[in-house]
């Protein structure tokens, strides 16, 4: 008697069958590492959500961080750790916020930054990826104007200082923010300003989202030739934030 194996099995079927399977499984496995980060899910009250998802959170996973910069483990539930002077105009989650404070310094709605690490980005090789350009004489303006040396005339018409560097992404090669040199009147020592929030003029350099009196109030940046994550995201969103919390005329609802 001959032993029949597949008799009429259909191979062909078995085959799509675990296709399906194995991206099922994928689909849940992906999903559940990019839960890694945002996870637990919150309320806008900071309390932790009742609904997480349809899918499980992951266990917890320990990574080494390159460059000696040590280990971080995710998910966790260490939330931000940090409170913002705003409160809630209902008690129903997705309503919006009306600030408290100063909004251009609380970190709130357009101003609002991420408590990233207090230590400048770092490139392959384990160095500061931006750097001011008097810092690496290899940079040059090889298109387009150079700002340096133009007057910085404010949202408001003051001019506020002048442009004494650029900061160039060294990898990238590409100019992310400019230094400002403040005039005495408007501040001491110079800020950074990103580059998409600058237009450069023939003899000029205008920043419309603050006005001359908030150039003194702008993050500034510990190093002289480096700046950290957490500096860049506060410098960015108080520039952001201007364009809404600089005059009352701005945050006014539009008639």
């Amino acid at each position: 008697m001959d032993l029949i194996l597949f008799g009429n099995f259909d191979l062909a079927s078995l085959s799509i069958w675990l296709f399906w399977i194995f991206f099922a499984l994928l689909i849940f496995y992906i999903q559940r590492e990019n839960m890694r980060e945002g996870y637990p899910l919150e309320n806008d009250d900071g309390s932790e959500a009742a609904n997480q998802g349809p899918f499980p959170l992951p266990e917890a996973k320990t990574f080494d961080l390159p460059h000696a910069r040590g280990e971080v483990t995710v998910p966790n539930a260490n939330g931000e750790g940090r409170s913002v002077a705003v409160e809630q105009t209902s008690v129903a989650n997705g309503y919006p916020f009306e600030p408290t404070g100063d909004p251009m310094k609380d970190g709130g709605g357009p101003a609002s930054w991420a408590p990233r690490r207090d230590v400048p980005e770092l490139d392959g090789q384990g160095h500061p990826k931006i750097i001011p350009m008097s810092a690496n004489s290899k940079f040059v303006v090889s298109a387009g104007r150079d700002p340096r040396d133009m007057p910085v005339v404010a949202g408001d018409g003051e001019v506020v200082g002048k442009i004494s560097d650029m900061w160039v992404d060294e990898p990238e090669q590409l100019v992310r923010y400019l230094e400002i040199e403040l005039g005495k009147k408007y501040g001491e020592g110079s800020r950074l300003v990103p580059m998409t929030l600058a237009k450069i003029h023939k003899d000029k350099v205008a920043i419309k989202s603050i006005f001359g009196e908030h150039f003194n109030d702008v993050p500034k940046h510990s190093s002289k030739n480096q700046v950290t994550l957490l500096e860049e995201d506060k410098i960015s969103a108080y520039y952001a934030g201007g364009n809404m919390y600089a005059s009352q005329s701005r945050f006014a609802p539009l008639t």
